[in-house]
């Protein structure tokens, strides 16, 4: 009983160290280091969690040597927002590119093929959206993240700005 006992207290202070760890990184890296704005943000945060689940349930694995995985994931994903920003060519590699999936009221078949969302999908993502009718639809996109965006509104309503919109979305 008391080896148990002495278990717990070291995975309860293994805990606050990788948790003020966490704060810390964060702090210094910033928020967006767990938006899920690229692919890349969304890898950070399973691997994130994973080395704090192996440096939590491994007794063999020191805490610092999670802390050190912390910090070089945090690293890369700070190096890579770094060159994503400062270079278009590197951020098309790394990035996903966002794609059209309907262009007004048009179900764009070849796109949904393309990107594996199926019309099913498609039909959730606009009753999500409270469209009523496929009239109201102005676009609908897959982003980068994997998340699905519907601009709507009335039909005889204030024009898309497609040139800024749209920018950069797979047509």
């Amino acid at each position: 009983m008391n080896q148990y006992f002495s278990e717990l207290i070291n995975l309860a202070g293994d805990a606050v160290v990788l948790f003020v760890a966490i704060v810390v990184i964060t702090r210094i890296v910033g928020l967006r280091s767990f938006t899920k704005m690229a692919g890349f943000d969304f890898a950070l945060t399973v691997a994130t969690g994973s080395v704090i689940a192996a440096s939590l349930l491994n007794p063999d694995m020191p805490v610092l040597r999670g802390v050190a995985g912390l910090v070089v994931i945090f690293a890369v994903q700070w190096i890579a927002a770094r060159i994503r920003s400062s270079s278009s060519r590197a951020q098309n590699v790394i990035d996903n590119t966002p794609m059209l999936l309907m262009d007004g009221a048009e179900i764009l078949e070849d796109n949904l093929r393309a990107s594996r969302v199926t019309r099913a999908d498609l039909m959730a993502k606009l009753r999500e959206a409270n469209v009523l009718d496929l009239s109201e639809v102005r676009c609908v996109v897959l982003e980068a993240t994997g998340d699905v965006s519907v601009l709507h509104g009335a039909p005889d309503g204030t024009p898309l700005d497609r040139d800024i919109l749209l920018d950069g979305v797979r047509r």
